[in-house]
């Protein structure tokens, strides 16, 4: 906890700081216009954060693939979802997602381990609990191997990302982090299928060293309205040349750089998003935030750009507004 609050507390004189300096304003985006590298962009989709906000999961999921057109997803695998008892594993969501998504040419990042996308962050078996011993690893091991092979022939899936900001222990209610643990989740994983594996780290509070050292990509998280308790929303002024430069100090290549989670959605401050009035959301994203957004990320100069929502857009047009899900519609996928 003490650790947690240094960093808070860190980030938040940083940014005080910065607002001095910069001084940025929220105002209307007017430069906009459709970004014209096709194929860069795609969306996480998460079933489990999907049903959360009172969707139907699978026809949200037949709205990106029909209606949306994406052709990148990156899929988050839920372990307390397919091994809710021991050592009897159920992947038939998962295989429903994946062969729907072969259907239209989907490429995915399929996303394993016991930390992946979407609270509380680390998705644990009720049989495991808060667990963390020689035991719990050994049944993630196997679980991360029977799933490897289970996909492993699907030409469809072009990475495997391991957990998802397993160094991050100032956010999310996991056990701490193991480097070394880590390092033995990748290795099993690389003995197994040849493809990328792809580690990622906060683009905010991360200086991606460690992460670069073990995975053949990099997926960073760009963020750019956030809340804090003592400052309410901030809107993080750094330019986007801050991510350039970072790649280039890891010394990551063009084509191992991934902007794996693009804020496209609002940031709740103690609630969930599917209770969050509509005069809140706004205060941390709007249409114009959304521009805004894709902007900053196509500066950032990353190849692939996967966007952070796409549930709150469909939840938004099933409740009347289909604004932020036509404007996400006109991004050449």
């Amino acid at each position: 906890m003490k650790k947690y609050w240094f960093i808070t507390g860190t980030v938040i004189v940083v940014v005080i700081i910065a607002l001095l300096l910069f001084k940025l304003p929220f105002g209307v985006v007017t430069n906009y216009s459709i970004p014209k590298n096709k194929g860069a962009w795609g969306i996480t989709y998460s079933k489990k954060f999907a049903t959360s906000l009172n969707l139907d999961w699978q026809q949200t999921y037949t709205a990106i693939l029909d209606d949306l057109g994406t052709k990148k997803i990156r899929l988050p695998l839920y372990w307390d979802d397919i091994e809710a008892q021991q050592a009897v594993y159920n992947f038939s969501d998962y295989d429903w997602m994946i062969n729907e998504g072969n259907k239209k040419k989907v490429e995915f990042i399929i996303v394993i381990g016991r930390r992946v996308p979407r609270w509380p962050e680390c998705h644990t078996p009720n049989w495991v609990g808060a667990r963390d011993d020689l035991e719990t690893r050994r049944a993630l091991l196997k679980y991360l191997k029977t799933t490897v092979e289970r996909y492993q022939n699907n030409s469809n899936i072009i990475a495997w990302q391991v957990e998802n900001e397993p160094l991050l222990d100032s956010f999310g209610v996991c056990p701490q982090s193991d480097y070394a643990f880590l390092r033995q989740e990748v290795e099993l994983v690389k003995s197994l299928d040849t493809r990328p594996i792809m580690l990622t780290a906060s683009g905010e509070l991360s200086d991606w060293r460690r992460e670069t050292t073990l995975g053949d990509w990099f997926g960073t998280t760009v963020y750019r309205t956030v809340w804090s308790p003592t400052l309410g929303y901030i809107r993080y002024p750094w330019p986007s040349q801050l991510y350039i430069a970072k790649a280039a100090s890891v010394r990551l290549k063009p084509e191992q750089r991934i902007l794996a989670e693009l804020q496209a959605e609002p940031w709740a401050p103690n609630s969930s998003l599917n209770k969050l009035p509509k005069s809140e959301a706004t205060k941390s994203f709007n249409l114009d935030n959304f521009k805004s957004n894709i902007l900053y990320a196509e500066a950032t100069e990353f190849n692939r750009i996967y966007l952070w929502g796409v549930e709150w857009w469909y939840m938004q047009k099933e409740q009347g507004d289909a604004s932020y899900w036509d404007m996400a519609k006109q991004l050449p996928w």
